[in-house]
């Protein structure tokens, strides 16, 4: 609470100190007040569990799309956390400011460099992390990947590879923002079924114990990859589909661990808490698990994988993102945050093995979706549908105080013309703080062109591909037009005026709008 309390008085300190004495302010004051407030931000976001998709962006094409490219499908889609499987520089400078969150890997094939010399992780730490850091919101260091059981003989510079990146980090202060694991197969699981029984390959030990220790010292996660179609195809029929894809199963169906009378649905959840078993069976009960790679192939070997095809991709993913934005948790771990990470965002043609190890992403390689994924009723975080067909809502469960606030704003400053709200017009009915908001912010966000940014509204928004419209209450979107009042668009928090400074509406209504939404973070958190 002490240091909450700090950051806050900082922040609001921050804020009072970029007006002067003569009313006017600095570019000095205004980057300082940026600065605190980016830092300040990832630091506290680091203090509490958050449920979050995000998206593993992949390289192994014959036509890799440009940074740019990526970056503008990301936004599109609303896509905040992505996970690289390298520290590409043009894909990073891409990345800067747009605030999605990143992890960058140290690719399997640089980790004998890096675990032999202090001196060089401490270079990779400049060259791919502090320079970039905090334009481009570097959050983690995904170190290797499937090292212990893909590389065994590489497995002894594993530990000395994440001490001293760890070390450089804190060297150049930004240990506490960032953080460093390492992926690990599922397969390191031995035993993983029922759960309570799980434990890692105790040949592994010499680097999973001091790897579990570090990662209680510094609150970094287990790094895991979680493929339930795999478990499914190995299986041979005992795995049945339906507990693979999420789909709801009848209770004599679900398995039952006979040491803890717990219930699993699903292969996903029955993984998580193996490795959550397996690490209290060494002692470690306090580093939260991440899921670095899950999904489900939409195409494949019609003979050999009949089951790698759109819908069960779609059946996965969906019912996936609704199963992780719900925080619906695992039964060992209920309500607790599972943050994961799609495999992935593009196919990947040149990609070796089966069939099916091209077809794994959201999109190809143009962009294109793959499947349109089914998201209704949920945490709604991507909406792969490139033909305009989105729609920006209020966010199930979110704050009607705050709903009422970001309201209250797109029927005036954000200049929506909200006269088909009011009593007697086509959108009055249902007269709840919820749809009448989810009417103003989808005509706000077709208004912006679905421009990055544009469903947001302090996080009380998020975007569907499901049309809220009903009966006479026709939505932006579907052959609605886009209602603004005016001609002109509500002005964004970056925008400038001309000339060398900012007028005092401009930067102090910024500073308000930052602290205000940090302030009602801080309270919805405590």
């Amino acid at each position: 609470m002490k240091k909450l309390s700090f950051f806050l008085i900082l922040l609001l300190a921050a804020a009072a100190a970029v007006r002067g004495d003569d009313g006017t302010h600095t570019d000095l004051a205004c980057a300082l007040v940026s600065t605190l407030i980016v830092q300040s931000t990832v630091s506290l976001l680091y203090q509490f569990d958050w449920a979050y998709i995000g998206v593993n962006i992949g390289t192994a094409m014959s036509s890799v799309p440009a940074p740019s490219q990526i970056t503008t499908l990301l936004r599109s889609q609303n896509i905040r956390h992505i996970r690289l499987y390298d520290a590409d520089q043009a894909m990073l400078s891409a990345l800067a400011n747009t605030g999605i969150r990143v992890i960058v890997s140290v690719p399997n094939d640089q980790l004998l460099g890096i675990g032999q010399s202090n001196a060089t992780a401490a270079r990779w730490i400049a060259r791919n992390v502090a320079a970039h850091f905090p334009l481009v919101n570097i959050t983690a260091i995904a170190v290797g990947s499937e090292v212990l059981s893909t590389l065994p003989n590489a497995a002894p510079l594993l530990m000395p590879a994440v001490r001293y990146l760890q070390n450089a980090l804190v060297a150049a202060a930004l240990d506490r923002y960032i953080k460093v694991s390492t992926p690990h197969s599922s397969s390191i699981i031995l035993d993983s079924f029922p759960p309570s029984q799980a434990f890692f390959n105790r040949s592994l030990d010499p680097v999973l114990v001091p790897l579990l220790k570090f990662l209680q010292s510094t609150g970094a996660p287990l790094m895991l990859n979680v493929y339930p179609y795999y478990d499914y195809m190995r299986s041979n029929g005992v795995i049945p589909l339906d507990y693979a894809l999420f789909r709801p199963l009848p209770p004599n169906k679900e398995a039952v661990d006979a040491n803890t009378l717990l219930h699993y649905t699903n292969v996903f959840d029955a993984v998580v808490d193996a490795a959550y078993f397996a690490m209290a069976y060494l002692n470690v009960t306090n580093v939260p698990v991440m899921v670095t790679e899950t999904g489900w192939p939409h195409k494949g070997d019609a003979s050999a994988e009949p089951d790698a095809n759109a819908d069960n991709a779609d059946t996965y993913n969906s019912n996936l993102i609704r199963h992780v934005m719900n925080v619906t948790g695992t039964p060992k771990h209920p309500g607790v945050a599972v943050p994961t990470y799609i495999y992935e965002l593009y196919d990947e043609d040149t990609r070796p093995g089966t069939a099916s190890e091209k077809y794994w992403g959201l999109f190809d390689m143009n962009g294109v979706p793959a499947y349109a994924l089914h998201l209704t009723g949920s945490g709604v975080l991507l909406a792969n549908d490139t033909t305009n067909q989105t729609y920006c809502v209020a966010r199930d469960g979110a704050d009607e105080k705050m709903l009422q606030a970001a309201l209250d704003w797109a029927c005036g400053p954000g200049k929506v013309d909200c006269s088909v709200l009011t009593q007697g017009q086509p959108c009055y009915d249902p007269d709840t703080v919820q749809d009448h908001a989810t009417y103003a912010f989808n005509a706000y966000y077709h208004g912006m062109g679905m421009g990055s940014g544009t469903c947001y509204f302090s996080g009380v928004a998020v975007i569907t591909t499901t049309d809220p419209s009903h009966g006479p209450c026709v939505y932006s979107g579907k052959n609605g037009s886009a209602l603004l009042n005016g001609t002109s668009l509500a002005p964004s928090t970056n925008s400038t005026v001309s000339g060398s400074g900012r007028t005092f509406g401009d930067v102090s209504s910024f500073v308000r709008s930052v602290v205000t939404t940090l302030l009602l973070s801080v309270v919805v958190l405590l």
